[in-house]
């Protein structure tokens, strides 16, 4: 089902990759920057598709007084510890760790999991660039930059990086970084500005599986390390 959820997601970006093949065909890289930048914005508009992870790779340490406050979670593709006060959510499964006196709490964790390979057929083209799995092609669209679009490859992953994407607050002020953290790796993109901090954590494990954990935290109660003791506790659940 999620394989298709991307699909479905994502169809209306191949179809425009489709078109596009025929601009850069006979018109070239800057008249296909116009064209994408008319569709999905600029950089001034969506600072994001211009900018990439910094070039420090982040090697987290977890502190472990931290993780032994995580409630751990299970649903039936992943399962993860969170902290309490938070909504969880797994596409259409939904748990609630807040007491009803705070039903108004909208902090909340949206959780992806997607099998070995599944990106890949998406765009099964992008094997001719050498992307051979999911970290792989996150990692071409993490640096995608519309300033420097050449080609329809890079077209399609600037296009799919408006909608991998979700809202991260200021996204002139959001940091991008990548990071390994024993076993798993992969990128962050993060605002810490309150009342609200966001982070949208795109995880990749040793055995090819890709996790999305988007967090939306209303109070500001959580920094990159609370997030790196969260992420560190993901696990596939077959």
């Amino acid at each position: 089902m999620a394989a298709k959820r991307f699909a479905k997601i994502s169809s209306r970006a191949i179809l425009l990759i489709f078109a596009l093949a025929f601009i850069i065909k006979f018109a070239g890289p800057n008249i296909l920057r116009q064209y994408i930048s008319s569709g999905i914005g600029d950089c001034k508009t969506t600072p994001i598709l211009c900018r990439q992870p910094q070039e420090k790779l982040f090697l987290p340490e977890i502190n472990p007084e931290y993780l032994g406050t995580l409630v751990p979670q299970k649903f039936p593709k992943m399962s993860i510890s969170v902290p309490k006060g938070f909504t969880l959510v797994q596409e259409l499964i939904k748990k609630v760790y807040y007491k009803k006196r705070h039903a108004n709490n909208h902090a909340v964790i949206y959780l992806l999991r997607q099998e070995p390979n599944a990106f890949i057929k998406l765009y099964p083209d992008v094997q001719k660039q050498g992307i051979r799995d999911n970290y792989e092609f996150m990692r071409r669209l993490m640096y995608a930059n519309l300033e420097k679009l050449e080609n329809i490859t890079d077209a399609f992953f600037v296009i799919m990086k408006s909608v991998f994407t979700p809202d991260i607050g200021n996204q002139s002020t959001a940091e991008m970084i990548k990071f390994q953290l024993h076993d798993l790796k992969g990128f962050i993109n993060y605002s810490l500005a309150k009342p609200a901090n966001y982070f949208d954590c795109n995880v990749s494990d040793e055995a090819g599986n890709f996790f999305k954990v988007y967090i939306k935290d209303t109070g500001a109660r959580l920094d990159l390390n609370n997030v790196f003791a969260i992420i560190s506790t993901l696990k596939p659940v077959n």
